[in-house]
């Protein structure tokens, strides 16, 4: 059959199942306009008497007959079916949201709630008095008040199990159709991230503050003494002076650690392309940094292969990963006496890694400090930190240097036997 034939076959489908339809809808009218007319014709009178009769009769049963066949009727089975696949519609979507929703009534009882309020507030299911399960006194004034004058408002609402979670809570009267009840909508906002974003920039400034402060603050009493009962004691105007170079060097390399930081955050968004021999990073920074290990009687020990290893990566910025590394594994394992220094590549099933790793054989670090030793200005001793001129700054910079590359950082240590601090990339890949 050609494509016109199917169509003309498909249309007188349709029409025979509409006029179907119409007859099924109409059967109660039909039933009785039949069975009027065979009493009308049974009873012997005029034909035009029986015509006259007969259409008044069809005429009365189509007003008063089941709303089945009537234009009025039809159109309320329209707006039926409509309203049917609106709320279906309604309901997907509401799934989909990724933020809590559940719908109310004037009870407070639960009419429906969405997944993900129901993953984020278990248990909630529908019939359940929603006061039982937010218990909060403000939750309850939130929901009451939006009952009583249905005016919509918003209050912030601390959620603490399974996990804390910060949410803007919302809720709202539904518009009810006529002999409809009323019901409401209670929306929630996940503000958890925002926070805790807030609480680390707030902490941010007062760590930085605080770092700042206390070496201004020794520089102050220092030119103060000098302007006063040291100022023609030569011994201690160079001692002092001595302290006032160190603490401006400690600013110094702060002020250098902040304006990395934020270097660093203003192009995280921009991909690293060149490509780097990460062996010869490693053989450089190895090289920079054995005066200073041998200052502190440290042997660095390399393991890295005699041919380039390449990653994709900026190399400064690589540099500046390894730098923060090996010194703080000769500063901080000082009493292991040796780092060792390790690049290799791994083979996985997801692909090739190249992993380098740096260990020390120190103190080792408590397995509570782990998770935590790249946040900003965290440190496992202050005094030891200060006293090995340490910002608390440098495992954050690895970190949105890593990030931005594409790379992880695991740190493994166990206290009395040192740590590892490994850096794994994904190979970049070979053109064949």
């Amino acid at each position: 059959m050609s494509e016109t034939d199917n169509r003309i076959t498909e249309k007188a489908g349709s029409l025979a199942k509409q006029i179907a339809g119409r007859i099924i809808r109409a059967r109660y009218t039909l039933a009785m306009a039949v069975l009027a007319l065979a009493l009308v014709l049974s009873s012997g009178a005029p034909f035009a008497v029986l015509l006259l009769l007969g259409i008044v009769l069809l005429l009365i049963i189509a007003a008063f007959a089941p709303g089945q066949g009537s234009e009025e009727t039809q159109l309320g089975h329209g707006e039926g079916t409509e309203s049917g696949l609106s709320r279906i519609s309604g309901v997907r979507l509401a799934e989909q949201l990724p933020d809590p929703m559940i719908l109310f009534d004037a009870g407070g009882m639960v009419l429906y709630a969405n997944k993900a309020a129901r993953e984020a507030f278990r248990p909630l299911a529908e019939d359940s008095v929603l006061y039982l399960r937010f218990r909060a006194p403000e939750m309850h004034g939130l929901i009451q008040g939006v009952i009583a004058d249905g005016e919509p408002r918003a209050i912030d609402y601390f959620e603490r199990l399974p996990l804390d979670r910060w949410y803007k809570a919302m809720a709202m009267a539904l518009d009810a159709g006529a002999g409809e009840p009323a019901s409401f909508v209670l929306l929630f906002r996940d503000q958890t991230e925002m926070r805790r974003i807030d609480r680390m920039r707030s902490d941010f400034i007062a760590n930085a503050s605080h770092e700042l402060r206390t070496p201004l603050a020794s520089l102050r009493g220092f030119i103060e003494t000098l302007q006063g009962p040291a100022r023609k004691d030569e011994a201690a105007r160079d001692r002092f002076l001595q302290i006032m170079q160190k603490q401006a060097d400690r600013m110094s390399r702060l002020i250098d650690d902040l304006l990395s930081l934020s270097r660093l955050e203003m192009k995280a968004h921009i991909a690293v392309t060149e490509s780097v021999d990460l062996a010869n990073v490693l053989n450089h920074v190895a090289d920079t940094l054995t005066p200073l290990a041998n200052g502190l009687e440290v042997t660095i020990e390399r393991q890295v292969p005699a041919h380039p290893v390449k990653v994709t990566g900026d190399r400064d910025e690589l540099i500046q990963v390894f730098q923060n590394l090996l010194e703080n594994a000769c500063k901080y394992g000082q009493s292991g006496k040796r780092v060792i220094v390790r690049l290799k590549e791994e083979d996985h099933s997801a692909g090739r890694e190249v992993v380098a790793s740096i260990q020390d054989f120190g103190p080792g670090i408590p397995s509570e400090h782990l998770p935590r030793l790249t946040e900003r200005f965290y440190r496992v001793d202050v005094e030891t930190s200060r006293a090995q001129k340490g910002t608390g700054l440098g495992l954050a910079i690895v970190k949105h240097i890593l990030t931005r590359h594409r790379g992880r950082l695991v740190i493994r240590s166990r206290v009395g036997e040192g740590s590892t601090f490994i850096v794994r990339f994904n190979a970049p890949e070979t053109k064949s």
